[in-house]
């Protein structure tokens, strides 16, 4: 589709958009939520007396890093005067909401497309933005294949992982370790789970044999300070009452489990509980996110450490992508090394381990979302 053919379509398409008369454009799809702005119109290439729309697709709108993220977009596109709607899944589990979303972006003939997916069961619905036209950039989960959009802006997920699972070494300080793995999910295969989760057992001095497979390190053997036994992996869905499931199976299998790492904090604070209700109060839990609650349940003793990420940076670096791709044709530069842009990782811990650098909950706490 050549650049005139693609801007009559669009032009016709956000006419056939408006929701009322003398009102500016919004988005009047019902798996989206339109932002407006209150910029200037952009007035380059194909966007020539439109503004640049920008569409966030998150893994559900409630959770505190979505909304985060939701925020630094947004201001970031009022910044520079671009339009952005937002949309989600129902939760992390949920693809189809995600498709429709990007169908929906298709339609209005939106300029740009970041997402946190939902697995690769939205992949094809990818692809087919992609041969609209459309620039689609992954926000904080990777695609599977990464290369399947045109950049990616995340945390170092293994690197989180390795973080905690260093901090757990040295806050064991030899003692054998009983390790209940807390994951994400059971039904799919996504490079975020993985990643994290053998970051942990890594960062910990365990071998874990095949550092993108969850499961296939030995069950017992030496980590960094001493010995450890893996007594589960679970998948809890990164929910409160999956990771207090989770918990609860682990526990059955060990009542004297020590060292409890999850794939994200409403799975440890699920985890919480169903250590607190089976008498277990020594147990170190740490997990990586880095929200205020999370930041809090730190200061309350309830997390031993947090591997703290940057969610409105993510959104912000996004939108910014897009907007520059659309101007001026360019498209990200990964990290040296990676197939990523890192957006930032701090280990938060009021128990510093000797050797590794870390931040205070107090510090944490002025960065937390």
């Amino acid at each position: 589709m050549n650049i005139s053919t693609r801007h009559r379509r669009r032009v016709a398409l956000a006419l056939g958009a408006v929701c009322a008369a003398g009102l500016a454009l919004t988005g009047c799809s019902g798996s989206g939520n339109d932002a407006g702005d209150s910029g200037t119109d952009q007035s380059t290439g194909a966007n020539q007396g439109k503004k640049i729309h920008v569409t966030l697709i998150t893994k559900d709108p409630n959770d505190p890093f979505w909304v985060a993220m939701m925020d630094g977009a947004k201001k970031e596109a009022a910044k520079q005067g671009a339009q952005i709607t937002l949309a989600s899944g129902k939760d992390q589990t949920d693809a189809d909401g995600q498709i429709r979303a990007i169908e929906d972006a298709v339609t209005r003939g939106d300029d740009g497309i970041m997402i946190a997916n939902n697995g690769p069961a939205v992949n094809e619905a990818i692809k087919k933005a992609q041969e609209a036209g459309l620039f689609v950039v992954a926000v904080d989960t990777p695609t599977t294949p990464t290369d399947l959009v045109s950049a990616t802006f995340a945390s170092d997920n293994r690197l989180a992982g390795e973080q905690i699972g260093k901090w757990a070494a040295g806050a064991l300080a030899g003692k054998p370790a009983k390790i209940a793995a807390l994951d994400l999910f059971a039904d799919k295969v996504v490079s975020i789970d993985y990643e994290r989760d053998q970051g942990f057992l890594a960062g910990m001095g365990i071998d874990v044999k095949d550092p993108n497979k969850i499961g296939d390190e030995p069950s017992t053997g030496k980590y960094s300070g001493g010995d450890y036994t893996v007594v589960c992996h679970e998948a809890t869905d990164g929910a409160e009452d999956g990771g207090r499931t989770a918990m609860e199976k682990c526990l059955t299998l060990s009542s004297d489990i020590n060292v409890v790492f999850t794939a994200n904090e409403p799975s440890a604070l699920g985890a919480v509980q169903a250590l607190k209700a089976a008498g277990n109060t020594t147990a170190l839990v740490v997990s990586i996110n880095g929200s205020c609650d999370g930041i809090k349940a730190l200061q309350d003793g309830v997390l031993g450490a947090d591997a703290q990420q940057y969610p409105s940076k993510m959104g912000a670096m996004g939108v910014n992508a897009i907007i520059e791709h659309v101007k001026n044709g360019t498209t990200p530069t990964p990290d040296a090394g990676k197939d990523f842009t890192n957006t930032g990782i701090t280990l938060v811990t009021d128990k510093a381990v000797a050797g590794l650098e870390s931040i205070g909950a107090a510090d944490g706490a002025k960065l937390c979302y």
